[in-house]
């Protein structure tokens, strides 16, 4: 049915239960797994407070984060026997970046949780989940 699932991860609880289930999914299915997390560019519009780091160390500091992150995802699938890929996109729209990923990709389902770390963003689903069920052309699979 699907062969290759997206799986947008922020690091958040929620999001790596989603993780966990959408591995648990492919392996059912036979399918592999591309795991994506969204890396937030500097913001410059708020150059006038107080930044305790530069623009080199604080993208420095988010790719780490983002290759720890996915290093963890990876290991995760491939543990249950899920064929997985890692991708780290820089953008201000983490939906926008999971959209782009999944067409670029050929995936042919998004599995992703229904927020992420920013909590409740919407009444029943995360902003960033809300915009991608609304413009996405492929399926997409909300984990609550």
């Amino acid at each position: 049915m699907y062969k290759k699932i997206l799986i947008p991860t922020d690091g958040s609880e929620l999001s790596d239960r989603a993780l966990e289930a959408g591995a648990d999914f492919a392996k059912s299915l036979g399918s592999s797994v591309v795991v994506i997390t969204v890396i937030e560019p500097y913001s410059y519009s708020n150059l006038s407070e107080y930044r305790p780091e530069s623009i080199d160390q604080y993208d420095a500091r988010v790719k780490e984060m983002a290759q720890e992150r996915l290093e963890m995802a990876k290991e995760l699938v491939e543990k249950k026997g899920v064929p997985c890929e890692v991708l780290a996109f820089k953008s201000f729209s983490p939906a926008e970046a999971i959209l782009d990923a999944a067409k670029e990709e050929d995936c042919d389902l998004i599995f992703m949780a229904s927020h992420g770390r920013q909590g409740l963003a919407a009444v029943l689903l995360g902003s960033e989940t809300q915009k991608v069920l609304t413009h996405s052309k492929s399926p997409v699979m909300v984990y609550r």
